[in-house]
């Protein structure tokens, strides 16, 4: 019944009412110049904490408002710049009734979410999103169920249409999500990379002797070959030092030895991408380059202390 709930929202939306309608509560929220307020009271006030946390996360500033404690005191935390969500499957809650109140006397822009085109707070409201008329998973037709699926899924096309409509970036989500298994994926390289003096780099003309004694001084099991305007030229790894043994002197040059097509990445790689070029291509170092200048190295073992895997 929820599946079908869902499919009967998707229909709604595709329509000429509803589509038009969402359209318009996404230019009012984008438009405003403070915040969205939503609110909503039992299983509908539950989905509006959720709403608002989706909101705030992808970029659309919002707080939810407990409509009884609207009505003691916190309708001050509504501004003139702010618009209202309200979220009331029957239009007809009660304990809504002094927000909506609210906004039509301070001219407050309300976008109404309900099932009823001509409720109360339907009928008060600049946006009102009608809901296709659900079948409750409930057999008693009494706990809401595919009601609030319904709103829940609203509430996501909301905040992913600001989002789109921002140009809201995974740089952007970053900021607002640094913990955790979902930062760890959303920094960069940059913020992990081995820079200036920790970066392995010899000269084009270093021979291998130079190559290997520059491996044994950095952490990485491998040396960037640059040329003289600190470009990446070449890369020279352990591996490569053990097949230079079969017939080389370690003053041959390692330009003769070096690979000259070494894997590098810009820094602002995520590092979720970083690991992915890592086990594409069974390496466990990338350098990293602005335009084709060396700047920092990292390694596997960097990624895997940050918590991506």
């Amino acid at each position: 019944m929820e599946r079908q709930a869902i499919e009967a929202l998707a229909d709604a939306i595709a329509g000429p009412d509803l589509g038009a309608a969402f359209a318009r509560a996404v230019r009012l929220i984008g438009g405003l110049a403070g915040r969205v307020i939503v609110t909503g009271m039992g299983k509908s006030g539950l989905v509006g904490r959720k709403i608002a946390a989706t909101l705030t996360s992808t970029g659309t500033p919002s707080l939810f408002l407990h409509p009884g404690e609207a009505s003691h005191g916190d309708l001050g935390m509504i501004t003139p710049d702010d618009g209202v969500l309200a979220i009331s499957w029957s239009g007809e809650t009660t304990e809504l009734s002094d927000i909506v109140a609210y906004c039509r006397r301070f001219g407050v822009p309300l976008i109404v979410v309900t099932s009823r085109a001509n409720s109360t707070a339907a009928r008060a409201a600049d946006v009102c999103l009608t809901m296709p008329q659900v079948v409750e998973a409930c057999p008693y037709q009494l706990a809401p169920t595919a009601s609030t699926t319904v709103q829940v899924v609203l509430g996501d096309a909301l905040a992913i249409a600001l989002l789109e409509q921002r140009g809201f970036s995974a740089s952007d989500f970053h900021l607002f999500h640094p913990g955790g298994q979902l930062g760890a994926q959303l920094t960069t390289v940059e913020q992990l990379m081995g820079r200036d003096e920790e970066v392995p780099a010899v000269g084009h003309a270093a021979t291998l002797m130079d190559a290997t004694i520059e491996m044994s001084r950095k952490r990485y099991g491998s040396t960037a070959v640059v040329d003289r305007h600190g470009n990446l030229v070449g890369a020279f790894t352990d591996g490569d030092l053990r097949r230079s043994f079969a017939s080389s002197s370690l003053e041959d040059g390692v330009a003769e030895h070096m690979s000259s097509q070494p894997l590098a990445v810009p820094p602002t790689t995520l590092i979720s991408d970083a690991l992915r070029i890592m086990n594409d291509n069974a390496v466990s170092v990338l350098f990293v380059c602005a335009e084709r200048r060396l700047v920092g190295v990292v390694h596997l073992h960097d990624v895997l202390r940050a918590g991506i895997a």
